[in-house]
């Protein structure tokens, strides 16, 4: 492996593994978190963060939908170079949380039976638009802290140092 691989966290793997850790967590943190708030004020009738068995491996809610927001973190990883250098870091995160969103509306519910955007109620439409917004921002605050994260240790590794 060359000097210049080993000194860089941006290779693909790293990115992919850092997309998927940011999804995972922006889930958590960022969308249940503003669920939590909005639960708090009386907004919304449940919290987010759910121990609920999903079929059929009977994973808890939570950690399901997290595993799917970190794939899509995935996603992100390979798009935010591009989305960053278009949007900035922070607009091309929120625009990219609406993405997942779109084809729960557009894909996932039309093949569930429930038709496109399960009718587009005003209320679920704009719960869904600022869950998945603020999914897409945390995801890009949590990349972003992981690409410098790796930077610095890379930056501190003995390979680094006699390279």
């Amino acid at each position: 492996m060359s000097t210049a691989m080993s000194t860089t966290p941006s290779t693909t793997s790293t990115r992919l593994f850092l997309g998927f850790v940011a999804g995972f967590f922006s889930n958590l943190i960022f969308q249940d978190g503003l669920l939590g708030i909005l639960y708090a004020a009386h907004l919304v009738p449940a919290l987010g963060w759910s121990l609920t068995p999903v079929p059929p491996l009977g994973v808890p809610m939570s950690l399901n939908l997290a595993f799917w927001a970190g794939l899509w973190g995935m996603l992100y990883a390979l798009l935010e170079p591009r989305l960053t250098a278009r949007l900035g870091w922070w607009l091309g995160g929120l625009v990219f949380g609406l993405a997942p969103l779109l084809v729960f509306w557009f894909v996932v519910l039309p093949l569930k039976g429930a038709g496109v955007g399960g009718g587009f109620h005003p209320a679920k439409v704009l719960l869904s638009v600022a869950l998945h917004a603020i999914y897409g921002l945390g995801a890009a605050i949590l990349f972003r802290a992981g690409l410098a994260l790796a930077r610095r240790r890379v930056g501190a590794s003995p390979e680094a140092l006699h390279g």
